[in-house]
C-alpha cells in the first residue's frame, strides 16, 4: 500500500490530531473554495442579481443532497470502527452496502431536483428577478450531483482509513479546473451563469473519476463494482445512517428556513448574505476539520474498547478548536469590509455583509464545540441522538432565535439570532457528551459485531 494510513489507537493524541486534521482542514479550504470561485466570479461579471441566485441555489443543493450527506456520514463511523477492529471482510462488504445504496439515492435526489426546480425556488419565496438565473443554475449542478456526492465519498473513506493526505490531490484538481473554467465558460464563451454551473460540473466530474482510480489502483481501497448488499449490512447501514441523514436534512432544511427570513428583506441582504456566508464558510473550517477527524480518531479507539484515548481525544480537540476559532474569528472581523468586497461592490450590500460578519465572528468557537463533541459522539454509533442535537440547534434554537432577533432588530438581528443559538447549542452538545449513554450506544454495537465475526468463524 504506497500511501500512509493512520493507526489512532497509540502514539501521542495532539500530534497526531494535528498531523491528521491539516490536510481535511486544507481540503474543506478547497472545497469551499467551489462556491467562493463561483461567487467571486460571477458577483464580479455578471452583478448581485446573479450572485442572489447561486447563494440560494447552493443551499438548496446542500438541503437536496443533505440525506445523502449524512448517510455518508455514517460510512466515517463504520469504517474507521471495522478499521481498529481489523475486520477486513467486514470493511469490503460495508462499503459495497454504502456504495450501492447512496450511489442509488443520489441518482434519485438529483433527477427529482432537476424537475422539482421551479418549486424548490417558489417555496423560497425568491425574488422575481433571481429566480430564473437561479433555476438554470440549480437544474445544470443536479445533472452532475453524481461527481459532487462521489469524490466526497471517496474522500470520507480514506480518512476513516487514516489518510487524510490523498483527498487533498483530487480536490485541489477540481478546484484548479473550475477556477480556470469558470471565466472562460462565463465570459470567454458567453455563458453567463450556466457557464459557472457548467465549470463546476465538469471539474467535479474529472476530479471523481482520478480519486475513485487513485483510490483502487494506489490506496488499495477495497471498492468493487456494487451489489445487492446482505440484509445485514442494509440494516447496520439504515440504523447508523438514516439517523445520521435525518440530522443532515434538519440542518439544511433549518438554513433553508434561515434563508426564508433573509429573502423577506430583498435581494441586497440576500446578496450581502450569501458573501458573508462564503467567509463563514472558512470561519467553520476549523471546526468541520476537528469534527471529522475525531470521528475517525475517536472510532477507531472506539472500535479498540480504548475509552481513555477516547475522552482524551474529546478534550484536546475542544481546547485546540476554542484557540484556533478565537483567532480567526479576530482576523475575519478586523478585515470583514475588504473581504466582503472581494464578492459584490454595491454599497448597501456590502455593508450587510461587513455587519453580519463582524456581529457572527466571536460566537464559532461556540460551534466549534458542537462539532467536535458531536464528532465524538458520531464515532461511537449515536446517531439518533445527535439528530435530536441538531433538530434542537436548528429548529429549537438557531430558526426561531433569527426571525425573533431580526422581527425586533430588522436585518441586523440574523447574525445575533444565530449567533445566541451557537452558544445555548453548545451547552446542549457538552450536556449530552457528559450525561448521555452515547458510550453504550457503541458497546450494544460492538457485541453485535462480535456475534457475527463468530457466527462467520462457524
Amino acid at each position: 500500500m504506497s500511501v500512509q494510513q493512520l493507526d489512532f489507537t497509540d502514539g501521542p493524541i495532539l500530534k497526531k490530531m494535528v498531523i491528521f486534521s491539516w490536510p481535511i482542514f486544507l481540503s474543506n479550504g478547497l472545497q469551499a473554495s467551489y462556491q467562493l470561485i463561483d461567487s467571486l466570479w460571477v458577483g464580479n461579471l455578471l452583478g448581485s442579481e446573479a450572485l442572489a441566485a447561486i447563494t440560494i441555489s447552493a443551499t438548496v443543493i446542500f438541503t437536496i443532497l443533505s440525506f445523502i450527506i449524512g448517510l455518508n456520514g455514517a460510512t466515517l463511523t463504520v469504517i474507521s470502527q471495522r478499521k481498529g477492529a481489523k475486520d477486513e471482510e467486514g470493511l469490503k462488504n460495508s462499503l459495497n452496502a454504502f456504495v450501492f445504496v447512496l450511489g442509488t439515492l443520489t441518482l434519485l435526489l438529483g433527477f427529482v431536483g432537476f424537475f422539482f426546480s421551479d418549486v424548490i425556488l417558489r417555496i423560497l419565496g425568491t425574488p422575481e428577478s433571481v429566480s430564473p438565473l437561479a433555476k438554470s443554475y440549480l437544474q445544470i449542478n443536479f445533472i452532475g450531483i453524481f461527481f459532487l456526492f462521489g469524490y466526497n465519498f471517496i474522500a470520507t473513506v480514506l480518512r476513516a482509513m487514516g489518510d487524510s493526505r490523498t483527498p487533498i490531490r483530487f480536490i485541489f484538481m477540481a478546484v484548479m479546473l473550475n477556477l480556470v473554467l469558470d471565466p472562460l465558460f462565463i465570459y470567454v464563451f458567453g455563458l453567463g451563469i450556466e457557464g459557472a454551473a457548467y465549470a463546476t460540473v465538469i471539474a467535479q466530474g474529472i476530479a471523481f473519476l482520478y480519486g475513485l482510480w487513485f483510490s483502487i489502483k494506489k490506496a488499495g481501497i477495497p471498492f468493487q463494482i456494487p451489489t445487492l448488499p446482505e440484509r445485514n449490512y442494509f440494516i447496520v447501514l439504515f440504523k447508523m445512517g438514516l439517523p445520521a441523514g435525518l440530522s443532515m436534512m434538519a440542518i439544511s432544511a433549518g438554513t433553508l428556513a434561515i434563508m426564508s427570513v433573509v429573502t423577506s428583506y430583498g435581494e441586497d441582504v440576500v446578496a450581502g448574505f450569501g458573501a458573508a456566508q462564503r467567509l463563514d464558510s472558512y470561519i467553520m473550517l476549523p471546526a468541520l476539520t476537528l469534527g471529522s477527524a475525531v470521528n475517525s480518531m475517536a472510532g477507531q479507539n472506539i472500535g479498540a474498547q480504548m475509552w481513555t484515548r477516547v475522552n482524551d481525544i474529546a478534550k484536546k480537540a475542544v481546547g485546540l478548536i476554542v484557540v484556533v476559532s478565537v483567532m480567526i474569528s479576530l482576523t475575519v472581523f478586523i478585515f470583514a469590509k475588504p473581504l466582503i468586497q472581494l464578492f459584490i461592490q454595491d454599497e448597501q450590500t456590502v455593508q450587510f455583509g461587513k455587519v453580519y460578519v463582524q456581529t457572527i465572528a466571536f460566537f464559532y468557537p461556540f460551534l466549534g464545540i458542537n462539532f467536535v463533541l458531536n464528532g465524538i459522539a458520531r464515532a461511537a454509533g449515536a446517531m439518533f441522538p445527535v439528530l435530536l442535537l441538531n433538530i434542537i440547534s436548528f429548529w429549537l434554537l438557531r430558526y426561531p432565535l433569527t426571525a425573533l432577533f431580526s422581527s425586533y432588530l430588522g436585518e441586523k438581528g440574523i447574525a445575533v439570532g444565530m449567533g445566541v443559538s451557537f452558544v445555548v447549542s453548545s451547552f446542549f452538545a457538552l450536556g449530552y457528551y457528559f450525561l448521555g449513554n452515547w458510550r453504550k450506544v457503541s458497546e450494544d454495537i460492538t457485541q453485535k459485531t462480535a456475534k457475527n465475526l463468530e457466527k462467520r468463524e462457524e
